[in-house]
């Protein structure tokens, strides 16, 4: 099987498959077999995960159904093209330890990606079987060998640390984590530098419980303490440590600084203090949850109040799924368009549904509306119907005279995406941002790759949402380590 170019994450190479006697049929005999959810009236009163580890055995049923496609589309339709095919191989072998091995080779977060990763979207999606007979579950089969080989305390080889070579980190997201670990572990010193008290980024401040508990990540900070990475937490650069000085103690600097500014809309009415942003909403909620007791991040809480929110990603999703487990009366998520236009995963809308969320759709927002002494009244919206150009092909949305209707609230969460942060000392270090606020970065000569990792400052890189804009967590840790890969090539 060909693989991937530059996909791997340290000098090992992939081990090719032993094929063991199976039936060829298995995809027929044992149907997919998706985690068993926790039933919504007992969910929906926790932050705790609601799907349920499987099996060992079942993993291996559901693995040896593998068809091993000659050409694996589940491998390419991965952004980190995973050895999908190889490990799963494994998997079927029951030979869990080496398939962590293995996925790891190409993965620093495989436990994360296996729980927050749309593969409904992407290597499910692609699967062969997906065409009538279920696709692998492929997520789950990743997440549960990953959290046994993570309680097994399982680390990998490292190479020796060289200690003439330090690299700063700023963000301890998906791109920095994944920049640290593959520093790390070709024995390069890794030091990464964040605001919060905790690493992940939005994976822990953004992602509610029920779809990652924070453990899950505690455990691969201790893991990559474990291989040599540092952690600055609490330390805000430009505020906390200048730039100037990181600048000055390390060979170089990777900023994964992510996308924290939510998008806003000129809808009238919408500065009432009832209308809260969705991170602003998730990142309070989270901050009382795990007493990380960060002042500028209050609680909202939505007991017994009518809640509608605006939007159709997963960061919606999260917000309605929060506000079912704070005990909101009644909630209902607002989407312009129709639900197969909606770009969040079609199963955190289906586990939203379960729990008790209403859908509207071909609704879009016109106005807040308030009474006299600003108290919140409801969301005023209006129907469309999307109309596509015959030439063209595009699509455009109608908004229908007289469709006007207001929808009854007494708090409204707005979810509609999040635009880059610059920082202040960018300038001065010479880091060009465009008009988006994304940070321009230099040219590549590889047609795959149509950007270099760097900047256009002296050895300063970036990655992830701040260079791409607000994308997936795989597509981060991607970044992340083709990063990690020309700063070994730049320095060593």
């Amino acid at each position: 099987m060909s693989l991937p170019p530059e996909n791997l994450t340290s000098n090992k190479q992939v081990q090719p498959k032993v094929k063991i006697d199976r039936d060829p049929l298995n995809y027929l005999i044992h149907k997919r077999h998706t985690p068993v959810k926790r039933i919504s009236n007992e969910r929906k009163i926790d932050f705790k995960e609601i799907y349920s580890n499987s099996q060992q055995q079942l993993s291996a049923k559901q693995a040896a159904r593998c068809l091993d496609c000659g050409n694996p589309y589940c491998e390419w339709k991965c952004p980190l093209h995973n050895y999908i095919p190889n490990w799963l191989e494994l998997v079927a072998q029951e030979n869990y330890q080496q398939a962590a091995e293995l996925m790891y080779e190409t993965n620093p977060l495989p436990e994360i990606c296996g729980r927050v990763c749309p593969q409904d979207r992407l290597c499910e999606q692609a699967c062969t079987l997906n065409t009538g007979f279920g696709a692998v579950t492929i997520g789950a089969i990743e997440k549960d060998v990953t959290d046994m080989a993570l309680a097994k305390k399982w680390r990998p080889e490292v190479v020796k640390q060289n200690s003439n070579r330090r690299v700063a980190i700023v963000g301890a997201g998906p791109a920095g984590i994944a920049c640290a670990d593959h520093l790390a572990r070709n024995g390069i010193k890794a030091v990464v530098y964040d605001q919060y008290p905790e690493i992940g980024g939005l994976l822990t401040f953004g992602i509610p419980g029920f779809k990652l508990e924070k453990e899950v990540m505690r455990k691969r900070k201790s893991f990559l303490e474990d291989i040599g990475v540092e952690f600055q937490l609490n330390t805000r650069v430009g505020d906390d440590i200048s730039f100037e000085k990181l600048q000055s103690e390390y060979d170089s600097i990777f900023l994964a600084m992510g996308t924290y500014t939510s998008v806003q809309t000129n809808i009238h009415g919408i500065e009432n203090k009832a209308v809260i942003k969705a991170l602003d909403y998730l990142i309070g909620n989270i901050n009382r949850l795990e007493n990380y007791q960060m002042s500028n991040f209050p609680y909202h809480d939505l007991k017994d109040k009518e809640v509608v929110v605006i939007g159709g990603g997963d960061t919606a999703m999260d917000c309605v799924r929060t506000a079912v487990r704070q005990g909101a009366k009644s909630i209902f998520c607002v989407y312009r368009r129709d639900e197969e236009s909606m770009p969040g995963s079609p199963r955190e809308v289906s586990n939203a549904k379960e729990e008790g969320v209403d859908f509207l759709f071909n609704l879009s927002p016109v106005s807040v509306e308030s009474d006299l002494n600003g108290i919140l009244i409801g969301l005023n919206v209006i129907s469309t119907k999307p109309e596509t150009d015959s030439i063209l092909g595009t699509q455009k949305l109608n908004l229908i005279e007289g469709s006007e209707r207001l929808i009854k609230a007494d708090a409204i969460i707005t979810a509609f995406g999040f635009k880059a942060s610059p920082a202040n000392w960018f300038e001065k270090a010479g880091i060009i941002i465009k008009e988006n606020g994304l940070i321009k970065m230099t040219d590549s000569n590889n047609a795959e790759y149509p950007y270099s990792q760097k900047t256009m400052a002296d050895k300063i890189y970036a990655g992830g949402d701040m260079v791409r804009g607000a994308d997936l967590v795989v597509t981060a840790v991607a970044e992340g380590i083709k990063a990690a890969r020309e700063i070994i090539a730049e320095i060593n």
